[in-house]
């Protein structure tokens, strides 16, 4: 891979290359990038999308502050712009025809990694982690499964193995009537979007970090491929469903949102009083002990403040180590070489390993976060059954009265009836992931006629 390609400004249905060159230093191509995504309504509905714990009832206590994946995904864009900064500066110095031929400057790559990290989770259903999950449990367990013999076996993959990042880079290009190419961002934005450059099958084809999960749905195959072309991603794998090497900025954004939810996720359990404080802080500083200044660490009085300083100073320790490790290893990133996430090779892995075993413990498998997936499910499944019904009834011609109504609450670009059962079925499905925790509780509430 050639960094030449790999930071291309190009944008969906360019017909002339756009040079770093002649950019408008006010407003760079990849700083536009990033005010696209921050003013769409799909990055906007993440205010009320769970990131692990679940809203508190009293949100008039400081201390019931919990991240929702709004929160999460600024600060994750916040450690990732640091950590594109902090590499472009290096490979400057290392490629400088990059600057004095093409005009690229240190902050590109952090403009770059910053809007990719902003938009990690704009594709992730309602209620957690266990939003996915629930979708995909609808169609390989429930009544989804009616629909397998009208699907390819990959499209019936990409339903019962629903996947937030697919469906972000389907949100993030979906064209719309007027609106060709969705938000149209940056081919290097996009590219350092997509952690997973694979299809839904092959599963798993190999242990590398890229093929844990996929990237993109059937319906965004062509353009996938256009991107991969565009970027010079080489191909992993060959076939109908080919894999692809990551492009190298997808380690940073990883990394980005490894450091934050690590972290952050910590913290919402110490402010929610899940994992106990002086413990907190024997973890913390576990973490940072080469780095305390401890004349000024004995003078804070409030434990909240200790941990504030502990966070931040965590934080900054794993920005310098990832970035020192994706720069210690950039050539390997370039060949493809290079099999995993940057922590995993961290110096600090044992005490990350730590830490997050005890979010599992007393966080993730709390009663809290155990209600709300439950529910979770429920919501989703009645969504989908009814929806899908509607749908697929509509299409076959022999909708009813609540049908026909129910088509009608969709917006319109899900509500296109003449549409292939796989495209009807993953609109659904992406309608449902849409939706706010809120909105979807308010939305299965009509449903059941818990309104009237």
């Amino acid at each position: 891979m050639k960094w030449e390609k790999l930071l291309s400004l190009k944008r969906y249905g360019d017909t002339e290359t756009r040079h770093r060159k002649l950019q408008d230093e006010t407003r760079l191509g990849f700083e536009v990038d990033y005010d696209r995504i921050i003013f769409s309504s799909e990055f906007r509905s993440l205010q009320d999308k769970t990131q692990v714990m679940p809203l508190p009832i009293n949100l008039a206590s400081k201390r019931n502050f919990v991240h929702t994946r709004l929160t999460h995904s600024l600060e994750v864009s916040v450690v990732g712009r640091s950590l594109g900064r902090m590499v472009g500066k290096e490979l400057l110095e290392k490629y400088p025809q990059l600057h004095t031929e093409l005009g690229y400057k240190f902050n590109d790559f952090g403009a770059i990694v910053a809007a990719a990290a902003l938009a990690h989770d704009i594709g992730n259903p309602p209620f957690g982690h266990s939003g996915e999950k629930a979708i995909g449990n609808f169609f390989s367990n429930g009544k989804g499964l009616q629909y397998k013999e009208l699907l390819t076996a990959t499209e019936f993959q990409d339903l019962i193995d629903f996947e937030g990042n697919a469906n972000g880079f389907r949100l993030l290009n979906a064209s719309r009537q007027g609106i060709e190419g969705g938000l149209r961002l940056s081919y290097a934005t996009l590219g350092a979007f997509v952690k997973y450059p694979k299809a839904s099958l092959p599963k798993k084809p190999t242990q590398h970090i890229s093929d844990k999960k996929y990237g993109y749905f059937q319906s965004e195959k062509a353009f996938f491929t256009e991107l991969a072309e565009e970027l010079g991603l080489p191909q992993k794998t060959e076939g109908e469903q080919p894999s692809y090497h990551r492009h190298p900025l997808v380690y940073l954004v990883e990394a980005a949102d490894d450091i934050c939810y690590t972290i952050i996720d910590f913290e919402d359990g110490i402010n929610l009083g899940l994992i106990p404080e002086d413990f907190a802080l024997e973890y913390m500083i576990n973490l940072v002990k080469d780095r305390i200044n401890s004349s000024k660490f004995r003078a804070m009085d409030s434990v909240s403040d200790r941990l504030s300083y502990l966070r931040a100073l965590a934080i900054s320790t794993l920005i310098a180590d990832a970035a020192k490790l994706f720069l210690a290893n950039e050539e390997a990133i370039l060949k493809g070489e290079f099999d995993g996430a940057l922590l995993d090779k961290s110096q600090y892995k044992a005490q990350i390993k730590d830490i997050i075993n005890l979010c599992v413990s007393k966080i993730y498998q709390s009663q809290e976060v155990v209600e709300k997936e439950l529910a979770g499910y429920k919501i989703i499944s009645n969504l989908l059954d009814s929806y899908s019904a509607a749908m697929m009834n509509s299409k076959a011609g022999n909708a009813s009265n609540y049908d026909t109504l129910l088509v009608g609450t969709l917006p319109k670009h899900f509500a296109n009836t003449n549409a292939t059962s796989y495209e009807i079925l993953l609109g659904v499905s992406s309608f449902v992931a849409s939706l706010s925790d809120s909105a979807a509780v308010q939305l299965n509430n009509t449903l059941l006629g818990k309104h009237l």
